[in-house]
């Protein structure tokens, strides 16, 4: 019960990975906040985990509307300890000069907006309470570039960047901030779309859920900046 009386906010709250690492936090006993594009999905999450837990339909690439959200999740919940930002997406299949600008764009609104919105919201409350965790997803696949997967590689390489300033800017204040880069997550998506690939090589939610639990535990308090590959067997 690492995180019994305790508030982690986790974006991306209903996805595959987002509900692996709610359950988690859930199971030690921290109050979660939900955040998810659809209010619909994030209350059935809230549902199934019962206790004291909040669902909050939110665009997170709205910043004004990530802070309202942020404040309600602290009236209902009490102050964030942790913010686990796994909101992103993923697009491949196209050679640079070919992704459509609306493309480029999409993915850095995804992967890098979500995350700056959400940062905006929680970190002026954790400097002034001189703690918190923050960890953020970027991608084993984006530490270099690869065939057509040029706005995914490079929006995920911007996050992971972004983590890297923020460590280096908040660990003064007693705030630590890493990320997981995680190969192949073992999804129904990811088995639909590669049949032929051995799943069992893959990651699963629940063993990434595992990693970012101990990044936002006390455990993890020495660990500033940290880009952690969580890579299974693939």
């Amino acid at each position: 019960m690492r995180f019994k009386g305790r508030t982690v906010i986790v974006t991306g709250a209903a996805g595959n990975l987002g509900s692996a690492v709610a359950r988690r936090f859930a199971s030690e006993g921290a109050s979660v906040a939900l955040f998810g594009h659809r209010q619909e999905k994030v209350d059935a999450l809230a549902k199934e985990l019962g206790g004291k837990h909040a669902a909050f339909g939110v665009d997170l690439t709205d910043r004004e509307a990530t802070k309202k959200a942020v404040a309600e999740a602290t009236e209902k919940l009490g102050p964030p300890h942790a913010l686990c930002a796994i909101a992103g997406g993923f697009d491949m299949g196209t050679p640079v000069h070919e992704v459509p600008a609306e493309t480029w764009q999409k993915m850095m609104d995804l992967n890098l907006g979500t995350l700056l919105s959400a940062l905006a919201a929680v970190t002026p409350g954790m400097i002034e309470r001189g703690a918190g965790k923050i960890v953020t997803v970027g991608a084993n696949g984006a530490k270099t570039g690869s065939k057509n997967m040029g706005s995914y590689a490079v929006s995920k390489s911007a996050v992971m960047r972004a983590t890297e300033s923020a460590s280096a800017e908040l660990k003064g204040h007693g705030i630590n901030v890493n990320s997981v880069l995680p190969s192949i997550i073992d999804t129904p998506e990811n088995r639909s779309a590669m049949p032929k690939a051995d799943p069992a090589k893959w990651v699963t939610p629940e063993s990434l859920a595992g990693v970012i639990a101990f990044l936002a535990s006390d455990d993890a308090a020495d660990i500033h900046g940290a880009l952690i590959p969580v890579t299974g067997l693939s």
